[in-house]
């Protein structure tokens, strides 16, 4: 492991990087923003603009997981869930991966339009804030909510130039629900979080009160949702697709209840991939059935 940590890259990196960085939970918020971008070019992005989103959302989501592990560095390896983050790239390397993504996303920003290119520097304070906030207040998973609901925004102003009412919604609808989703899993770090004095809601409440405040944002997350399908004029598909998502969320709270860590684990990670690709599936046959 002492290689591993004094190289800034070796034999499997690659693999090591998106271990870190989480690369697979990129399926949660992409389909969000690519749903807004679909129903405000009305089902036809030109490629230029989809493929920048893309860019952007990649490059924006990897800054932001690389300012997160260097921001926890310490707290990480005293937790025995994190304990083995630090191993998997050193210091060095991931400083250079995060000015190298930050770069990529300003400049792709900086490609689409004026609006983006103004908004690029706000993004990135709202997606590096987030992983201060556990500092001060025990509001941290709403402020990443927050930071999950500038994709559908931003992929909206990259279409448009400007913010209009349904982004709004979609984003309070993917805030709500990243802030339940977050609430769920960091019932893992309760003990964690009360040793060392960490702002936590879930120390706060109690993790029978944060499943139920979990439960509640969802609701409002479901809502948020069924709204954007009216404010974006979306049709029958979109809103029968609503049910599935209202059965993967009741699967989810179920799964917290019932299921040991290792379980949870897998109902937070399949139940929420299946909302957001239901999402973007349900809007794209929506425009093109």
């Amino acid at each position: 492991m002492s290689n591993t940590r004094n190289c800034p890259l070796t034999p499997g990196w690659v693999s090591r990087f998106l271990q870190l960085i989480r690369f697979s939970h990129t399926i949660f918020a992409l389909p969000f923003a690519l749903g807004a971008l679909l129903v405000a070019a009305n089902g036809r992005p030109s490629l230029r603009v989809l493929l920048l989103v893309l860019v952007c959302m990649v490059a924006a989501r990897t800054a932001a997981m690389l300012f997160n592990r260097l921001v926890d560095w310490s707290s990480d390896q005293r937790n025995l869930r994190t304990a083995s983050r630090h191993l998997l790239l050193s210091r060095p390397a991931m400083c250079a991966f995060l000015l190298a993504s930050t770069a990529i996303f300003t400049l792709a920003s900086v490609s689409i339009n004026r609006a983006t290119a103004l908004l690029s520097p706000v993004a990135l304070a709202i997606l590096f804030f987030y992983s201060v906030t556990k500092r001060f207040t025990d509001a941290t998973h709403f402020f990443l909510g927050l930071a999950l609901a500038v994709a559908p925004a931003g992929a909206w102003i990259a279409q448009t130039g400007r913010l209009d009412i349904p982004p709004l919604v979609l984003g309070f609808g993917v805030l709500c629900w990243v802030a339940g989703f977050d609430l769920i899993y960091a019932t893992q770090d309760y003990d964690f979080d009360r040793r060392e004095g960490l702002h936590s809601l879930v120390v706060r409440l109690g993790i029978p009160r944060t499943l139920q405040l979990a439960q509640s944002l969802h609701l409002v997350m479901f809502c948020a949702l069924t709204a954007f399908g009216f404010v974006a004029r979306l049709g029958a598909i979109y809103f029968t697709a609503m049910l599935l998502v209202a059965a993967a969320l009741l699967y989810e709270h179920r799964s917290a209840r019932r299921l040991g860590l290792a379980g949870v684990n897998r109902a937070f990670f399949h139940s929420n991939a299946f909302v957001s690709g239901v999402f973007l599936l349900a809007i794209f046959l929506d425009l093109f059935w």
